[in-house]
């Protein structure tokens, strides 16, 4: 059942994306030829009125097909004057900014409706490892759903056991990814029985402490909000957040740790499924990040995402006349090879993700 849940709320996220392209299209008067759900090659359509409704065999997208779109295009003259490019830009940058604004707007109101419903999520740490830092000091020894209930025979709460791993140092002076002179000894329950590892931590200079690589999972509870207006606040503070971090991701596109934080459709739709099979509340949450992400990412400014289309819209209008087709097909050639590589790298971390460490959704 989560398969056909998280296919819905993917499919729901495009066909709103796509609706509130086509609503402004109609608004202001343009020809919408055809209505898409997916690409082609298209299993059905119907015709009401002059447009198209169709549904496509390749579920990674949809699209509005609207008369004049491309400069060139040969158009009956009955029509001609409802053609996309006859259009003053105002309409044009209306009709194009309408379907991210849609995806962001959903955003703020399912982040709005889950804080009103659920509140604010609070994580209480447990003594169960979550996760292992590939690479780092407790990988070789330790495994996701151990407990740890001592550290160098003391036991306690998780403040003491980093004050008591902080205490074991590298020799001379502290330096990142220097190893500690001497082992923690690091008992843990597994199955039902302690066991014991040494373990030498290595010093962080980012944390400006020794750490044995690892993070506790968490026990979920919720605080309520105070009404309407702190849902809002919270739900803006929240999507300025995740959409500043979109955008310093894919600017860091060159960095290789930049790189390994992308992700892709498949990622995005498997770590859907995975929060759906977890609660429902993680699933809406989930589905306003994406929606969030999909407006942020469709408006950076080259072609073919919708931000292309701006860009051009108002570089016509700050230039005072039409810009040539040639130099925006040249512009989307590198823009649509841009799209590609964000869109293989993606996938190429989805991959690696789901045969490896998995998505860590909990």
């Amino acid at each position: 059942m989560s398969w056909v849940l998280a296919f819905l709320g993917f499919a729901a996220l495009i066909i709103l994306h796509e609706l509130g392209h086509f609503g402004a299209a109609k608004a202001v008067g343009m020809r919408v030829e055809r209505f898409a759900l997916f690409f082609p090659p298209l299993l059905g359509r119907v015709r009401r009125g002059e447009t198209e409704y169709a549904i496509g065999s390749i579920p990674l997208g949809g699209y509005v097909k609207i008369t004049g779109m491309n400069p060139a295009e040969e158009i009956a003259p009955e029509v001609a004057h409802r053609a996309y490019y006859r259009q003053p830009v105002w309409k044009r940058i209306v009709v194009i900014a309408a379907g991210p604004a849609v995806n962001i707007v959903l955003a703020l109101v399912l982040l709005t409706g889950y804080l009103l419903i659920w509140g604010t999520p609070v994580l209480a740490p447990t003594n169960r490892i979550a996760a292992l830092g590939e690479g780092s000091a407790a990988a070789q020894f330790l495994r996701v759903g151990d407990r740890v209930v001592a550290v160098d025979g003391r036991r306690g709460d998780l403040e003491t056991f980093r004050k008591q791993i902080g205490t074991h140092r590298c020799p001379g002076e502290q330096v990142d990814g220097c190893r500690a002179a001497a082992s923690a000894l690091v008992t843990v329950t597994r199955e039902g029985r302690e066991q014991s590892f040494l373990i030498a931590p290595i010093y962080s200079a980012q944390e400006k402490r020794p750490l044995l690589g690892f993070s506790y999972d968490g026990n979920r509870s919720f605080e309520p909000v105070d009404g309407v207006s702190d849902a809002v606040v919270t739900s803006l503070d929240q999507m300025w957040f995740v959409t500043t971090a979109t955008v310093e991701a894919i600017a860091g596109i060159f960095e290789a740790e930049k790189r390994k934080e992308l992700s892709g459709v498949v990622g995005g739709y498997e770590a859907t499924r995975q929060s759906i099979e977890l609660s429902t509340d993680r699933a809406v949450f989930l589905l306003a990040l994406i929606s969030l992400s999909l407006g942020v990412i469709n408006l950076f400014p080259f072609l073919p995402l919708d931000g292309g289309h701006i860009f051009w819209a108002l570089a016509e209008k700050v230039r005072g006349r039409a810009i040539p087709f040639s130099v925006m097909e040249r512009a989307g050639f590198v823009g649509f090879a841009l799209v590609i590589g964000l869109f293989m790298i993606g996938l190429t971390n989805d991959i690696g993700r789901l045969t490896g460490e998995g998505f860590q959704v909990r």
